[in-house]
């Protein structure tokens, strides 16, 4: 059952502060930093941060001299967070169990990936996902550049509950300076955050800081982790997901490119007009390069995988040619869904008469 069918559903995002984020972003400023110096690099980097401890780990195979600490901490100011840290890494070379597998064009890993599409939106999205990210994005900037929201600290997190076709409730919580009163808080956020993004207001309840308090946040104040992110990520949990993260993870692991593959031909069927709704699915075996399964459905629940099967090639190999995967554009897909920005290779609209599985797409 897609989404559209339910009556109410409930979507979140969270700012680039959130705890779990920053392990997203400095586990993807890893990856990036090996590409820039071997684009073969293969990579599967985990974060873990809580109360002044950071710890970078994983796996690695690159010509790539990388300086982890750096990048970490390089990140955590980046994001706006002052805390001390103590950082430990713990960076192994690569099983050669695993590789022995890649090293012939086979998928990293095992698992199940899925990829979805509607044309409810320009972005190709379902409107509560859209706007969700772009409260919890607008936040940010707010943060950033607006005086009157020097109070706001980097960790946030926002929700939108949708009821019978309309937005029933938005929430927002957001770490914030200890002498601003909470009425001033959503005070202002309304009036240059909500109202803003989502318009008239009647008939909508507004949460904000339901807790009446979040002076702590960040590592401060709860553990973050690669990956624990799955739905912000993604589609906000209105479609099924494989449970495999992206985040630190190069373009031989198929958790992600072919995650970035479904997306893409999902977009593209429906750009095309060959459906309203498209959800594909795609499943792989390590070490193999074709996939055990390539399906897809329409907003119907009709088999449209043919289309999908003739215009796009899902071998590891072939995605990362087709998209342009193994450079360094990782570390902007860490926050705010990794299906929201345009310019991402993976969401370009092309002309399915001109698409074959043997056409590199072209991407700037």
């Amino acid at each position: 059952m897609m989404y559209n069918d339910r009556n109410s559903y409930t979507v979140e995002s969270v700012t680039s502060g959130h705890p779990d984020k920053i392990c997203d972003q400095i586990s993807d400023a890893v990856l990036d930093e090996c590409l820039k110096q071997d684009p073969t690099s293969r990579v599967a980097i985990e974060t873990y941060g809580c109360h002044g401890l950071l710890v970078v780990g994983g796996e690695l195979t690159s010509s790539a001299h990388v300086d982890f600490e750096s990048v970490a901490r390089g990140v955590y100011r980046d994001i706006g967070h002052t805390g001390d840290l103590e950082v430990v890494t713990r960076v192994v070379q690569q099983s050669p169990d695993i590789a022995q597998g890649v090293d012939t064009g086979g998928a990293g890993d095992q698992g199940i990936m899925y990829g979805y599409a509607t044309d409810e939106t320009s972005e190709y999205l379902p409107s509560a996902v859209v706007k969700v990210h772009e409260l919890a994005r607008g936040l940010e900037h707010l943060r950033r550049v607006n005086p009157l929201f020097s109070w706001v600290k980097p960790d946030g997190k926002t929700q939108i509950t949708m009821r019978d076709g309309r937005i029933a409730t938005v929430l927002i919580s957001t770490q914030h300076d200890e002498a601003i009163d909470q009425a001033s808080i959503k005070n202002l956020l309304i009036e240059h955050l909500i109202i803003p993004t989502i318009g008239d207001l009647t008939g909508i309840e507004v949460l904000v800081n339901p807790t009446g308090k979040f002076v702590r946040g960040g590592f401060d104040a709860d553990a973050g982790l690669t990956g624990r992110k799955l739905m912000v990520d993604t589609y906000g949990g209105l479609i099924p997901h494989g449970g495999g993260c992206f985040s630190g993870k190069d373009a031989t692991k198929v958790d992600r490119s072919a995650a970035y593959m479904a997306r893409f031909a999902a977009k593209n069927v429906v750009a095309n007009g060959h459906a309203k709704r498209c959800l594909v699915s795609v499943a792989y075996a390590i070490g193999r390069a074709e996939p055990l399964m390539v399906e897809a459905v329409n907003e119907h629940g009709e088999s449209i995988a043919d289309i999908v099967r003739e215009k796009f090639d899902f071998r590891p190999r072939a995605i990362i040619d087709r998209l342009g995967l193994r450079r360094p554009v990782y570390r902007s897909t860490a926050a705010y869904g990794h299906f929201t920005d345009p310019h991402a290779p993976w969401e370009q609209v092309v002309d399915f008469s001109v698409l074959s599985v043997n056409e590199k797409v072209s991407v700037a």
